[in-house]
């Protein structure tokens, strides 16, 4: 499939309404002839300076915390929304005392950190960079912002990775720099570490680069577990498209770059690396997550929730596979990508705030459109609250201090029912592709490496069955500047 106007840049604020309405401020939108700011401002310096700035008042937020409320009990990092899990955790999993992730075991209940090797090591890391004088307060204080300047590093990845991965639509990856629920969450845990080796990895896809795809997949996963789940993706895409050798290739680094990470662990210290699997398997159900909302609404505790979570989720992926290998056109791989994840979401037993951050850089390249977007993270702003005031009602004792359960509850729907808008709004454009904004210039799927352009050999419905193509022709495609509108 030949594109059109390859060497120009697609300018959001001349498809989409609210991207031309939100830069009045800035003098309106650019014309077709305009420069920003020389050679200097390219958009990957642009998106990098505005996540880096995102994130800092992100930091900003959290200046109450890090001042007091961390270290008066409770109910003062509630009522601020500013926890974080970092400097708490400092203390209880063992880095004050200089205990290895692992291989000490730790006092009380936990036993044995209960995150990823990958993970681990970055929190271990962060913690040999801690100064060691002064009162454990200040250590605390301090093991955080060593962890927010590592975060800031990986956003600064993130925020290249998606710049480069759509290589006409850079500047879809402000949806990521500017995300209200970005900003809010970036330095509650860790999860920025998964995020840019996630991003790194469709950068290589989106370069062809199928092994260090893998090899990156393969690393975030060390750090996360979600990631995984694209190697389901690019199974369905790769069986469409018959390129069943990419994805051995992407298996394989994948594989082979896990194995790396957490085989010595495995070998040295079973006990410790099982831990983070056993603890996912064992956790009831948790904050945020539907299986509470129909808990705490029917008042049945829900024993069986993770046959339920796990059903759920398999169920909700072999729908995305079946809509993979049925749609007029092959979807994108973010796309798939977004939504597989998005399920995993919806179904688990937990979500913390954070979690919206594993879905960010996925929507901007998956539904790059700033209306649909914003409603999306509304919801999750408002859950983002909602939490917080929730714990700090609960621990508030007789104060009732904050929000209380039902009011909770609303949070949580919030957040279900804007995740599951933006799903459907992207299945929408997997059924009906003439809608996708990203498609309608004639490109087949930018991020997609290997399967861009690709014939397919294997589909399951009629409609599949035509020429790849339902794409327009050269003469239908849209030029390069003409407003897209839903």
């Amino acid at each position: 499939m030949t594109k059109v106007h390859e060497d120009r840049p697609v300018l959001p604020t001349q498809q989409d309404e609210v991207a031309a309405a939100g830069s009045e401020f800035l003098g309106g939108p650019m014309g077709r002839y305009a420069r920003l700011g020389g050679h200097w401002l390219t958009p990957v310096r642009v998106v990098a300076l505005v996540a880096l700035g995102m994130f800092a008042l992100g930091m900003v937020q959290k200046l109450p915390c890090y001042d007091w409320a961390w270290f008066r009990g409770a109910g003062s990092q509630y009522t601020h929304s500013c926890y974080s899990d970092i400097p708490h955790l400092f203390s209880v999993r063992g880095f004050a005392d200089g205990l290895t992730p692992y291989f000490d075991r730790l006092p009380g209940d936990m036993e044995y950190l209960e995150y990823p090797v990958l993970t681990g090591l970055f929190m271990e890391v962060a913690s040999w960079l801690t100064p060691g004088g002064g009162s454990i307060q200040h250590r605390e204080q301090m093991y955080w912002m060593v962890n927010a300047g590592m975060l800031m590093a990986c956003t600064a990845v993130i925020a290249v990775c998606v710049v480069r991965t759509h290589r006409r639509r850079p500047w879809d990856a402000l949806l990521f720099a500017l995300a209200p629920a970005f900003a809010l969450t970036a330095t509650i845990n860790w999860d920025l570490l998964a995020i840019a080796l996630t991003a790194a990895g469709m950068l290589m896809w989106s370069r062809g680069r199928t092994l260090l795809f893998g090899v990156f997949i393969g690393l975030a996963t060390a750090a996360k577990l979600y990631p995984v789940l694209l190697l389901g993706v690019l199974f369905v895409l790769c069986w469409r498209a018959g390129k069943w050798r990419a994805f051995g290739s992407a298996v394989l680094g994948a594989a082979v770059s896990w194995l790396v990470v957490n085989l010595p662990v495995m070998i040295f210290a079973w006990d410790g690396w099982k831990k983070f699997y056993t603890f996912s398997q064992e956790r009831p159900i948790d904050f945020g997550s539907v299986w509470l909302l129909i808990s705490q609404r029917s008042g049945n505790p829900l024993e069986d929730a993770n046959t339920y979570a796990t059903g759920l989720t398999l169920l909700l992926c072999a729908g995305i596979g079946v809509l993979t290998l049925t749609a007029p056109r092959r979807p994108r791989f973010a796309q798939l990508a977004f939504l597989v994840v998005a399920a995993f979401i919806l179904a688990n037993k937990v979500y913390s705030p954070q979690y919206v951050l594993w879905l960010i850089p996925l929507a901007a390249l998956a539904r790059p459109r700033w209306r649909d977007f914003l409603i999306w993270q509304a919801g999750e702003v408002v859950y983002f609250f909602g939490i917080w005031l929730y714990l700090a009602y609960t621990t508030s004792g007789d104060k009732h201090q904050g929000l209380p359960a039902e009011g909770y509850q609303l949070a949580i729907a919030a957040h279900l029912l804007t995740t599951l808008y933006l799903c459907a709004v992207v299945v929408r454009d997997i059924l009906l592709p003439e809608r996708d904004v990203v498609r309608r210039d004639g490109s087949d799927d930018p991020s997609g490496g290997v399967l861009d352009g690709a014939e397919d050999v294997f589909v399951l419905s009629d409609a599949a069955r035509a020429p790849q193509d339902a794409a327009p022709s050269a003469g239908q495609r849209v030029e390069w500047g003409t407003a897209a509108r839903d």
